[in-house]
This record gives structure tokens, sequence and C-alpha cells, in this order.
């Protein structure tokens, strides 16, 4: 879908030094001494106003790399929103606005966060008081664009933070509205993301026309990388664990692999039990068996696939965004054949193992004869799913209740006392909680939505890209 070919007319990197003395000031004012890579990298393009697509991970300075140049992109005198920041989580719109406050709020500028799971009122105060910068999530965003609270008609960047995880949280369709209330008119945007499987790709030809690209992890642009991280799960937690990592990531589409035939039973109907699509692939199978789930799979109907090596062998999964090791294979090349099966085409993967005391010194051992750079990440707890969950679940209520018609809204309110009778009863609060666990596995264990494989016709958000449109400096 992409090339990976190099930057058209690529711009030099720059220097803190280097920055106009507006953004010199600025970065200063929040103690900055030198630029991090994505920032010295990113800014020339971001004040050329060239549209861009980068892939930096959380920690690595993108948020300064993107809000930086609105110093000088953007008018701190015209209090309309100018800049729109999506980003998938109430966390990252809080910090992101924190930033976009020190960074640019000396310099005039105002900035709000908007994000679900609280009320309206703070969001609709801040928004009628005029601000350049609106950093939200796409769900709160798009139900403030609806009511009327701010408008994009005076936008000049867009930005897409996160992007994988925003897909994750099954933000695809608010994304897609929101689509609707952009300007007809070129606009500069950019899109950052960790990883880029296909889908985040497909998402990024929808709303950039014609982007350059620009990775951290190499010397040259690219898209295409498999991170490779490991988890340690201590005793026989193995199963929750994979549970827990599978609710974090939740991916689009994902073979979990197994040594035995025996493992890959016992973790289908973990799987199964828990509310996963999810289906197995041993050489036990008959025939027909065997062709069924192929079948699903070639369909995109099967999320999950657990297998043996021996039943994978030949197996070409398209769009594959995840694989999961829930064994260090046996056979140390096997670890390679395993994870080449993501990250294909164009597209960037990721390759998860779970792993016990023994088994992070056979994956240690392997990472050092193939020169894999193997990340350790803690494994999430109990606590970080429900979290993420909340958020979730949160964002997907909201978009069901923005899609309701009067006489629906009016016929739920004969609903409201209960609620509220329920929710302040320790033990009555299992019946809501019973209901949310329903209505979550019924909506995010099935396939999360996605872009299609290609775009729909009709006209684009944006007829091309901008370039090296700049304002005249202000003093």
């Amino acid at each position: 879908m992409f090339s990976d070919d190099e930057i058209r007319n690529p711009l030099p990197e720059t220097t803190l030094e280097g920055l106009p003395e507006r953004l010199r000031a600025a970065a200063g004012g929040v103690g900055w001494t030198a630029l991090m890579p994505v920032q010295a990298r990113a800014i020339p393009y971001l004040l050329e106003g060239r549209d861009l697509v980068v892939q930096a991970r959380t920690g690595s300075g993108k948020t300064g790399a993107f809000l930086l140049p609105m110093l000088e992109r953007l008018d701190p005198e015209r209090r309309q929103c100018q800049a729109l920041i999506l980003v998938p989580t109430r966390e990252l719109a809080r910090q992101v606005w924190q930033d976009a406050e020190a960074l640019c709020g000396p310099a005039g500028f105002r900035a709000a966060a908007v994000y679900g799971g609280v009320g309206y009122s703070e969001q609709n105060e801040a928004l009628r008081q005029g601000v350049q910068i609106v950093i939200g999530t796409p769900g709160r965003s798009l139900d403030h664009l609806l009511q009327g609270t701010f408008s994009l008609g005076s936008l000049e960047v867009l930005i897409f933070d996160e992007a994988d995880r925003m897909l994750s949280m099954g933000f695809y369709p608010d994304m897609k509205q929101i689509q609707r209330f952009l300007p007809r008119r070129p606009l500069h945007t950019c899109m950052f993301s960790a990883t880029f499987p296909v889908y985040v790709l497909r998402t990024a030809r929808e709303f950039i026309a014609d982007p350059d690209f620009i990775s951290l992890s190499r010397d040259h642009v690219h898209v295409t990388e498999t991170e490779h991280i490991y988890y340690m799960v201590h005793g026989l937690d193995k199963d929750r664990g994979l549970v827990r990592l599978i609710e974090i990531e939740n991916p689009a589409s994902a073979i979990i692999f197994c040594n035995t035939r025996s493992r890959v039973h016992y973790v289908t109907a973990v799987l199964q039990r828990f509310g996963y699509d999810a289906d197995e692939l041993s050489s036990d199978l008959t025939q027909k068996n065997r062709e069924r789930i192929l079948d699903r799979v070639r369909l995109r109907q099967l999320r999950f696939l657990v297998a043996t090596d021996v039943a994978a062998r030949g197996l070409d999964i398209p769009d594959l965004s995840h694989v999961i090791q829930y064994e260090v294979p046996e056979d140390p090349e096997g670890y390679i054949h395993r994870a080449g099966r993501t990250g294909r085409a164009g597209a960037t993967g990721v390759a998860l193992t779970l792993v016990n005391e023994i088994e992070r010194m056979d994956l240690v051992r392997i990472a050092a004869r193939f020169q894999i750079p193997m990340e350790e990440r803690a494994l999430p707890t109990d606590a970080d799913v429900e979290k993420v969950v909340g958020e979730r679940i949160t964002a997907l209520l909201e978009a069901r209740l923005r899609g309701r018609d009067k006489l629906h809204i009016e016929r739920s309110r004969r609903f409201v006392p209960l609620a509220r009778n329920l929710a302040g009863n320790e033990e009555e609060s299992a019946i809501i909680a019973m209901l949310l666990d329903d209505y979550y596995q019924q909506t995010l264990h099935a396939p999360l939505p996605q872009p299609a494989e290609e775009p729909s016709p009709g006209p684009p958000a944006r007829s091309e890209p901008r370039r090296r449109r700049r304002r005249p400096s202000r003093g």
C-alpha cells in the first residue's frame, strides 16, 4: 500500500539552536536542553506543513514534535479551533493538554481537553471561551461537534496521536464520522503510531492523501518492522496473563502459538470460555474441520487462531497484526518463522512472548543468535485491564447513546431512578456489572470495525497535501 522509499525532497534534521526564536523560547520555558530524535526529524517537516506519518513509541517525545510547530502555524488572536489532536484515552488527552498549556500557553494559545466518562459542563465552558487547540478522544470530540459546542471550520492542523491504540479501542467509526466535519480544503494532517499494521495504514490513507513517512527505528524512512516484546509470567499464571495481555492489546487478528496439541486445546478452551472468537488448528483435526477453520481465517471471520508450528506451516494469513507465543519454540529458528507471520507487505507487526524464568533464558539466546531487539515489558495487572476496559466500554456506550433518537432517549428515562438505586447499592451493583460485561463481550470480543480493503469512493476529506505554507512572522 505504501512504499518504503526515501522521503521525497528530504529535509535535514534540526537542533534546538536551529529552531525559530519563538520555538526556542517555548522549549527553553519548559526546560528543554536538546531535541529528542523524533523532534529533530519531524519538526522541519511540520514547520513546512508537509503531511506526515511517523512511527514513534510512547515516551519518544512525539507530543513536543507536533505541538511546538503550532506556535508558527496557528494564530493566537483567533479564538477558534485551529488544531484538533485526537488521542485514544482520557489519560493521554489530559497529558497532551498539560503539554500544550506549558508549551503554547505563554504565547497566548488556549487548549481544551475533551474526553468521555465525565460530565460535559466543564468542557463546554472551556470550548465556549474559545480555544485554538482541542485535544480529545474521538467519541467525545464527535459529541461536541454534533452539539455544536465547537466547530472545525477554522481548522488548520489535524493530528492523530497513537493511531494504532485508537483503532484498538474501537474508535474507527467515530473517526470516520469526524471526517464529515472537516473543512473541504487542504489540511495539514499528521499521524503518529508506535506500529503500523495494515489496518492502520489503510486508515492513514483515508485521512491523508500523500504523506511522507518517518520511522525512528532505522536510518531510512520505512514502515516495515516487527516489535519483539516478552513478558515474564510467574508460576502457573500464563493463561490469566494471556487473557490480560489480549485485553490490553486488543489485537485485530492474531495467531497464538503453542508447542503441543494438548496445550493448543487448553489455550483455545480458555479463550473461548472467556468469550473470545478463537479456534484451534492442530494436526489431529479432520480435513473437513481444518478447511472450515481455514475458510474462516481467509474470510477474516476468525480473530484468534491457536496453533502448533506443524499445523500453521504454510499458512499465510493476510493483515495479521499480532503473533503471540504462549511458549518459546523448541527450535530456535521456529521463532523467526512465527514472528515473520506478522509485519508483512509494508506493514508493521507485533510479536509477543510469555515466558517463565527458564524460558526467558531460551528466548534471550534466540534474540542474541538472530540479533533480534527484544524488549521486556511488565505484564498488565488486573487494575491495568480494568482501566482500559472501562475506557473502552464508556466510549462504546456513549457512541450507542449518540445513535439513539429522541423517542428512545425518552423511553430510557424511566430507568434512570433504578440505575441510580442500583449504582448506590453495593450488592445490587453486581447487576450493572453483569450488564456491562455482557455488552462488552458482545461488542469488543467480536471483530473490531476496521477500514475496508480499499477506501470507499467519494470525495476525500481534503483534496491534496499542503506544502510549504507558512504564516508570516509576527515578530
